[in-house]
């Protein structure tokens, strides 16, 4: 790159999507209006090459829609609209101009999804390497807070979609074997759930949910730890989709519970909302599945398989193990 202004002047946006923007690039910060009746949602995630993504198994187009899309996860989760993002990326030697635009385009096209405009972020050298750091601003309907400390013994626990697609797909293009589409895209072009989130929100149930990017039993174990509750998950009821038929049942149920980076949600309502929820979720064509139930504490997380009763800890993936 000759010239960081130069390059920013390429990635700024020719339109935006809110009116509640009143400046977005261009000035030191950007100039948001509120919104009456929402509570604003601001959330952030880092991609670092070699611990979160390899060019070996992601194009730069991948690794822009991924680290876009791990945020606006976390607004889904929250039952919120993403509107707003910040990008901040460290750019070592040996990355052309031609890349890093793609790494923005996967952003943008994503964005564009969503109607989310970026207003601003950092752009630096850096001696090590890549580092995209986004945050996205979201807003949510007021009283609407589906937090992870919400779920009571009695509730339902559901799932927006089937979990293990992206750990099967990193799988295979490491194996650089077979190629199964599904699989493939789901690991490079994860979708976030922000529709389902929508719906959820928009019940007014008292729900307690979370998004999965470090794996199901992970996500999992964060909700009974909040809520002080034992969720016990059904291996039968998890959603099995045809494209595992190839793999071994262990194996796929290795990756349902602690592969990660599905971006589905995981979530708990009451048994006398579960119904209702299931059939508005219906009417919406968006599907949900019944995997499991509350029950009181300890806060833990059990995998009923077959008679047995196994516990299931947070094997997904930690920085710092």
């Amino acid at each position: 790159m000759k010239d960081e202004f130069e390059w920013i002047k390429t990635i700024t946006p020719k339109k935006h999507h809110q009116p509640t923007l009143i400046e977005g690039i261009g000035d030191d910060a950007a100039l948001v209006r509120p919104e009456a009746g929402y509570d604003d949602i601001l959330c952030v995630d880092t991609m670092v090459e070699s611990v979160h993504f390899s060019r070996k198994t992601m194009s730069p187009y991948h690794i822009g829609h991924k680290a876009l899309a791990v945020n606006v996860s976390d607004i889904a989760a929250m039952g919120g609209a993403p509107k707003f993002y910040l990008v901040s990326i460290a750019i070592p030697k040996g990355w052309t101009e031609e890349e890093l635009r793609d790494i923005y385009q996967g952003m943008a096209d994503l964005a564009e999804d969503f109607q989310i405009d970026l207003i601003g972020g950092d752009t630096v050298s850096t001696e090590g390497p890549l580092v995209v750091s986004v945050t996205v601003h979201g807003r949510v309907q007021q009283d609407r807070k589906l937090l992870r400390k919400n779920a009571r013994s009695g509730d339902v626990v559901f799932l927006t979609g089937p979990v293990g697609l992206s750990a099967a797909g990193l799988h295979l293009l490491l194996k650089e074997e077979v190629s199964i589409k599904r699989l493939i895209e789901a690991h490079q072009l994860p979708q976030p759930q922000v529709n389902a989130g929508l719906l959820l929100a928009g019940s007014g149930y008292r729900i307690a949910l979370n998004d999965i990017s470090d794996g199901l039993a992970s996500e999992a174990n964060e909700i009974a730890e909040a809520s002080n509750v034992q969720l016990i998950l059904d291996e039968e009821c998890l959603p099995f989709i045809e494209e595992f038929a190839s793999f071994q049942k262990e194996q796929v149920l290795e990756w349902m519970l602690y592969g990660g980076e599905d971006f589905q949600l995981v979530g708990t309502v009451s048994e006398a909302d579960w119904h209702s929820l299931r059939k508005r979720f219906g009417e919406h064509n968006q599907p949900l599945y019944k995997i499991g139930t509350v029950n009181e504490g300890p806060a833990r997380v059990m995998l009923k398989k077959g008679e047995e009763l196994l516990p299931i800890g947070k094997k997904g993936y930690n920085h710092f193990r």
